[in-house]
């Protein structure tokens, strides 16, 4: 309608302006009008500035969503079976009407990049038979003043129309990265933000202004901590739903689901992938198994054996071996910095070690890679202090042997950092339990550089009292370019008694 309709004006036009002419009216401002307006709108619709192409382009991407269950999400027990719950009060309407029970207006889904947000979302709609309608917060921030609430206000006009287009009771909303319109509102500036946070602010507290059709927001987000406080409160977030990263039988559940297209050889052991890819995302691990299917054809093979997975394994979590060549010297010292690590978490964790390689891979010229542990969800002083001294012990290793640091240590340094602030948030410093916002940066540099002092020298003096083991295993190191776990225990079983 709207197309056959540009398509009489464009002829109409024309006519007009030659009648025009010919009756004697001066037809050039009017010509420089319609070129400066026709300039105009071509300018705003390629920016997205106006509000009705941006909701044709929301109708060009919903035509691609496909349906989702619930079942088909792996991992996340905990969180699929609170949305369910939350989900139920749109479901069993009546139910929660004869309770009095005011229904759900929003959910929030918090959590790490890649651990399925956005396939929740997608699930809610499909348990619920409701339309989706998806966003993304970006897509409300313009330069134009008020584009963005108008966005809002179309956003949940789309939502109504399509839910009494298609027949259904109830429509499901996602906004994904909400915390780039819900931010915390600063006093006295009236930022175009503020204006769109204000229109979905007064959009969710009319989403009942009817008894249908039933609206339920969904949205997700990185950075919780940023959002506005009148966001979070209850009658517009009424859930949040913490998406954390998998434990070991939701990564199996994960890997299994990837692996239903993919020709898995029988003495492929998805228990030990899971093992092996601890605090990996579900992205990351349907990366995983599509890194594998990518060197297994890569090898003109018919099937992805074990040692595919080990190796997509190490590229999803280093990055692609590189040819980089290096010196000799600095090779030697690489395999010191990294034999450092390896001593070190041999002796606080035995058996952690899997390997030790000494290939560039990523930007990292060599890396240790750890056997599974136990997966913790509480550290105690004692474990934390552990973990410090194996970051250290490459620099340590470096100092013994070279008498200096080299940079290859900034990242250890850095991860030793974040642990010494978990210690300090934690009440396990000298410092005791803290309000961190009321500590001087002064007397924080001081702990840190007191427990890292401590630490480093501790770590020193284990790396001196197992120089043999360190010297055998070098040799190993430099002349195969990698160490198994097992070879490298056989020299500490060779020179002194593992504890048990």
């Amino acid at each position: 309608m709207r197309k056959s309709m540009i398509e009489v004006a464009i002829g109409f036009v024309p006519v007009f302006l030659v009648f025009l002419a010919y009756i004697g009216v001066n037809i050039v401002p009017i010509i420089i009008v319609l070129i400066m307006l026709a300039a105009l709108f071509a300018v705003a619709k390629s920016r997205g500035g106006i509000a009705v192409g941006a909701l044709q382009g929301r109708n060009r991407k919903k035509k691609g969503i496909d349906k989702l269950t619930f079942e088909e999400i792996g991992g996340q027990e905990s969180a699929k079976q609170e949305l369910r719950e939350a989900l139920d009060f749109l479901v069993r309407h009546d139910d929660i009407k004869n309770f009095g029970i005011r229904p759900i207006k929003g959910i929030l889904l918090t959590g790490p990049p890649g651990t399925g947000k956005t396939l929740l979302a997608k699930a809610a709609a499909q348990y619920t038979d409701a339309v989706f309608v998806t966003a993304s917060g970006s897509e409300f921030v313009e330069m134009y003043v008020g584009v963005g609430a108008g966005r809002i206000r179309d956003l949940f006009k789309d939502a109504r129309t399509r839910a009494v287009k298609e027949k259904k009771e109830n429509a499901v909303i996602f906004i994904d990265e909400i915390d780039v319109i819900g931010g915390k509102r600063e006093g006295g500036q009236q930022r175009e933000y503020d204006q769109t946070l204000n229109q979905l602010l007064t959009e969710m507290d009319g989403m009942y202004s009817s008894e249908t059709p039933r609206i339920l927001l969904v949205a997700a987000t990185n950075r919780k901590e940023m959002l506005d406080s009148a966001l979070l409160r209850p009658g517009r977030f009424d859930r949040h739903i913490q998406v954390d990263l998998p434990d070991k039988k939701g990564r199996r559940h994960i890997l299994e689901l990837h692996a239903k297209n993919k020709p898995l050889a029988q003495n492929v052991s998805l228990d030990k992938v899971a093992e092996e890819t601890y605090g990996f995302s579900g992205a990351q691990l349907e990366s995983v198994m599509n890194e594998a299917a990518i060197y297994a054809m890569r090898d003109h093979q018919t099937e992805i054996n074990q040692n595919y997975l080990s190796l997509a394994i190490d590229k999803v979590m280093m990055g692609e071996k590189t040819d980089r060549e290096s010196t000799e010297e600095e090779k030697r010292r690489v395999a010191v910095h990294e034999l450092g690590h390896a001593v070190a978490a041999e002796v606080v964790s035995p058996g952690s070690v899997n390997q030790v390689v000494l290939s560039p891979r990523g930007r990292a010229l060599g890396y240790v890679r750890h056997n599974p542990q136990e997966e913790k969800y509480l550290y105690t002083k004692g474990y934390l202090e552990g973990q410090i001294m194996v970051t250290l012990a490459g620099a340590a290793a470096e100092e013994i042997y070279y008498g200096g640091r080299s940079t290859g240590s900034s990242n250890d340094f850095e991860q030793a950092l974040n642990i010494v602030h978990t210690m300090l948030t934690s009440g396990m410093t000298s410092l005791g339990i803290v309000n961190m916002d009321m500590v001087t940066k002064e007397v924080l540099m001081k702990e840190n550089a007191l427990i890292l002092d401590e630490l480093f020298s501790r770590t020193k003096q284990l790396l001196m009292d197992h120089s043999a083991v360190f010297d055998q295993s070098l040799d190993i190191l430099l002349s195969e370019e990698r160490l198994s776990g097992e070879q490298f225990r056989c020299q500490f079983r060779d020179s002194i008694t593992l504890p048990a």
